[in-house]
């Protein structure tokens, strides 16, 4: 067994004597036994009193250790973090960039140490042959440019510089395409559209993962009309993409964020088109061209024909768009004003459609195609535009219904066979579109429906029935 000065050290963590206590009644000599009382005992004897110390620098010490106690005992003894845990992973982009590093460290796995040198060793012979072709184009571009540029020796070396830039552009991409820096750099929103090969991952993504897929099905799943009239092919080259307001709490918390990106051919509410589209593109040429957007309606019922038109909603011509350039496109509604989407009582749902195209360039630099070509991009200057500038006038809005897309495009030269961007939503009535015609078009609202069927007995209904 433990003696009791032993059990008093491990309770308390500080060896003292034990204090014999006895009872009033236990005989001792300062107890009273009968009917005396005993002597009050003597006091105790003064304490003399030292005086404070002055404080040094140990004093300072010991009274910053005070606030570490009160630290421990918060957290019960247990070690407290000198940093914050990150609750979610920060941001990567241009702005806040992060370094690529390997997934494995040198020496582990041999044959990826391998397969990674041989891909920088092919790239850096790649560099070498692409430093040779810009070299010899710079010779053929100042012999260009001292001939006539209408003449067959002008064409003929014209088209031979579109050849080389063409290749050279090819060598660019195939000398970084597969590092894998570059590759984590655009999937993580690093990308460097100044460099071919970030520029041509960025629009094999759009092409192959991105929401070109949603376009062309769409288009192909509901047979619009704006494409079997207005133009036979569309060949999408501009990665469009259309931001609307949230309508109501319910679209807040599903989308969480008061604007939200919707995928090509959704459903939308007219709430959330009463404001004019945010619209953000990406395209991959490095010059500054002209778009002309316009926002279509196909779905217009036309009770004189029978049949449906067309409604302008929306234009705006000479839209600059380069591969530099980021974020929403501004000043759209400068030309013909933006009317929200209004779809008649009555009426199934209607597609409406977003269409950015090109304007013809200046000039045709290549010579062999009429278009945009290598030789256009290696020629423009800083932001000057190679388009032509088109003096489209302002539709009124009397001329909005029935509006003639393919005509327009054929007065204009617009042509989406070439190139351009596409978006489509579905929007079918609600009472919003009541508000729409009251406010914003001031007319009555039609109310459409389907035409009563011919009474066959109608004749017969004003005779009698009994002959007398």
């Amino acid at each position: 067994m433990l003696s009791l000065n032993r059990l008093s050290t491990l309770r308390t963590g500080v060896s003292r004597p034990l204090v014999a206590l006895r009872r009033p009644n236990s005989g001792s000599p300062t107890s009273s036994a009968g009917t005396g009382s005993a002597e009050p005992p003597p006091p105790p004897p003064p304490v003399a009193t030292k005086p404070a110390p002055p404080k040094t620098s140990k004093t300072k010490a010991a009274s910053t250790t005070e606030p570490a106690a009160a630290e421990d005992a918060e957290t019960a003894g247990r070690r407290k973090r000198k940093y914050k845990i990150p609750t979610r992973r920060p941001q990567i982009s241009l702005e806040n960039p992060r370094k690529w590093n390997r997934p494995l460290a040198g020496g582990v796995v041999p044959a990826y140490d391998l397969a990674l040198k041989y891909i920088r060793d092919d790239g850096a012979k790649l560099v070498v042959e692409a430093t040779q072709l810009k070299e010899k184009i710079d010779a053929l571009e100042a012999q260009y440019q001292k001939l006539d540029k209408d003449s067959e020796e002008g064409k003929r070396m014209d088209e031979e510089l579109e050849r080389l830039r063409e290749k050279l552009f090819i060598v660019e991409v195939q000398s970084e395409v597969n590092l894998p820096d570059v590759r984590w750099s655009v999937r993580n929103a690093m990308a460097d559209t100044a460099k071919p090969a970030h520029r041509h991952l960025i629009e094999q993504r759009w092409r192959k993962e991105g929401r070109l897929g949603f376009v062309g099905q769409w288009s192909a799943f509901t047979k619009c009309k704006l494409f079997l009239i207005s133009f036979q092919r569309i060949r999408p080259s501009v990665d469009l993409r259309l931001v609307v307001k949230a309508d109501g709490v319910e679209q807040m918390r599903l989308h969480d964020n008061a604007v939200f990106l919707y995928e090509p051919g959704a459903f939308l509410r007219p709430k959330n088109t009463i404001e004019p589209l945010r619209l953000y593109a990406n395209v991959f040429h490095t010059d500054t061209r002209l778009y002309t957007m316009m926002l279509v309606d196909p779905d217009v019922p036309d009770p004189e024909n029978a049949s449906y038109t067309t409604y302008l909603h929306w234009l705006k011509p000479n839209v600059p768009l380069s591969a530099s350039h980021t974020g929403q496109i501004p000043d759209l509604n400068t030309h013909t004003k933006y009317v929200p989407p209004h779809p008649q009582r009555g009426t199934p749902y209607h597609r409406y459609t977003l269409l950015l195209i090109p304007q013809k360039p200046i000039e045709p630099l290549d010579h062999k195609a009429g278009w945009y070509g290598r030789n256009t991009e290696a020629r423009a200057q800083p932001g000057i535009p190679t388009s032509q500038h088109l003096e489209i006038p302002v539709i009124k809005d009397e001329d909005r219904l029935g509006f003639n897309v393919r005509e327009f495009c054929k007065e204009w030269g617009l042509s989406a066979k070439r190139g351009g961007g596409v978006g489509m939503f579905r929007e079918i009535w609600d009472e919003a579109v009541t508000g729409i015609y009251k406010d914003v078009l001031q007319q009555p609202e039609p109310v459409y429906g389907r035409p009563p069927k011919p009474d066959r007995y109608a004749d017969l209904k004003g005779r009698k029935k009994y002959l007398s």
